[in-house]
């Protein structure tokens, strides 16, 4: 039953990860039609696609027993697909600063993970060993994952708009986080639950943030609207007054 029941867990967990990695699609159909990234930010991306590649390699054979993680390295390995294609676009239509910028990032991610690979796979020589320092590794990059959206959180606070904060990835965010993290605490492996106890909250953050300045932005474009009304009616009035001088003229 318990292995049927975080089985189960796995499923969903997979199914609200895939949610989360396709969410920033709706952002990039943007990026592209628009042919520039605007304010948007490459860091969420590049962190996650740090926490692809740790859990894809914590799920293998070599760390963890057999197949026993077998659900982390499906999910993380069509994550690391999008991340990378994500990451080719923003490259792409960035300006020349926004890509120094996103190169500065992507080297030391590429150079952790390559560094965690070859210590884990030649210096230790047991799973449990191997688990402890990926795991290590992994509920670094996942909590930093999870909370990457805080960096528009700041922008949201700052700005007073939600323009350039992605709902959908602070909303799958939350749901995966919460599945992961039953998922971590029935397989009691606390490398899988305890970043995830930890995301949970933060991307509850993220959704009170994102309704408190959508409802603000709702309230305050009636207003916006009567101004640009009352502008306009002024302009047409002076232009009647122009008329009614000209005609006496």
């Amino acid at each position: 039953m318990g292995d049927r029941l975080r089985l189960a867990v796995g499923v969903m967990g997979n199914a609200s990860s895939l949610l989360l990695f396709t969410a920033p699609i709706l952002t990039f159909s943007r990026v592209i039609r628009k042919k520039s990234t605007e304010e948007f930010s490459c860091f969420p991306y590049i962190i996650s696609l740090l926490n692809c590649l740790i859990y894809s390699w914590y799920g293998m054979p070599i760390v963890s027993y057999r197949w026993e993680n077998f659900p982390l390295v499906t999910i993380n390995g069509l994550g690391i697909l999008l991340e990378v294609s994500f990451i080719i676009i923003y490259i792409w239509f960035a300006t020349a600063r926004s890509k120094m910028k996103v190169a500065a990032m992507l080297v030391p991610v590429i150079l952790l993970f390559s560094t965690t690979a070859i210590i884990s796979a030649f210096l230790f020589h047991d799973h449990h060993h191997r688990k402890v320092f990926v795991g290590t590794i992994g509920l670094v990059a996942a909590v930093t994952m999870y909370g990457s959206p805080l960096v528009v959180v700041r922008q949201v606070i700052r700005t007073k708009s939600v323009e350039f904060m992605p709902f959908y990835l602070s909303l799958f965010s939350f749901i995966s986080s919460s599945l992961w993290m039953i998922y971590g605490l029935l397989s009691h492996d606390m490398f899988l639950a305890s970043p995830n106890i930890a995301a949970t909250p933060l991307g509850l953050l993220q959704l009170i943030v994102y309704c408190i300045y959508r409802k603000r932005g709702i309230m305050e474009e009636p207003s916006k609207w009567d101004i640009e009304q009352n502008e306009e009616k002024s302009k047409q009035l002076q232009l009647v007054t122009d008329n009614n001088t000209n005609d006496k003229s």
